[in-house]
């Protein structure tokens, strides 16, 4: 499997495709749910031939967004199995991949551990420090979509989707949600004082 081939042939369509007004969903989004993915899995104990699977996962889970945001998953599956087989992945390999690709689909369904663990990682700033930093970026790209139209909508649309997620690892849950209840607490303190 060659990872670090496919890491840099991807980054740079990446980098020179992806349309400019996507704040959010950027080759910065891609290499951050890949070092998450990394962190992850080794604390959750994966083996080697997985934890290429699952950075692979990472890698493609938003090369979809090249054709546009509309089923961006199935997109980047499509993507992925033009790469994956002429890379020295098999098709049981690309099949594991794709599953943990649309893992990431909102609302998330993984169906197994490393799907679970690409799901976390594609959501891991909202137990984190750099949670408002990083939800700026998406509040300017879903404002360009017409989406949310004020700071208020996208608090309201932050609070609903804090409420409603959760992490599925045990490695996610132990580090990850004390820290996104206090973003979402900021966030309601935000909406009262509105």
């Amino acid at each position: 499997m060659e990872y670090e081939k496919l890491n840099k042939i991807i980054l740079k369509r990446l980098r020179e495709n992806l349309p400019e007004h996507l704040s959010y969903h950027s080759v910065m989004h891609v290499k951050d749910v890949i070092d998450a993915v990394e962190k992850i899995a080794k604390s959750e104990g994966v083996n080697d031939e997985d934890l290429v699977l699952l950075k692979t996962a990472a890698l493609f889970h938003d090369t979809g967004f090249l054709f546009g945001s509309k089923n961006h998953e199935e997109k980047s599956c499509e993507i992925a199995a033009e790469y994956l087989l002429e890379y020295g992945f098999s098709q049981d390999q690309l099949d594991k991949i794709n599953g943990m690709i649309m893992a990431t689909k909102i609302p998330q369904t993984p169906k197994n551990h490393l799907e679970q663990i690409v799901a976390d990682a594609d959501l891991d700033y909202l137990g984190r420090d750099d949670f408002f930093v990083i939800g700026d970026k998406l509040f300017e790209e879903l404002s360009m979509f017409g989406i949310v139209n004020s700071e208020r909508d996208w608090n309201l649309l932050q609070e609903k989707f804090l409420e409603s997620h959760h992490y599925f690892t045990e490695t996610a849950i132990n580090s990850r949600n004390q820290k996104k209840q206090d973003n979402l607490d900021i966030i309601k303190t935000k909406l009262k004082n509105n």
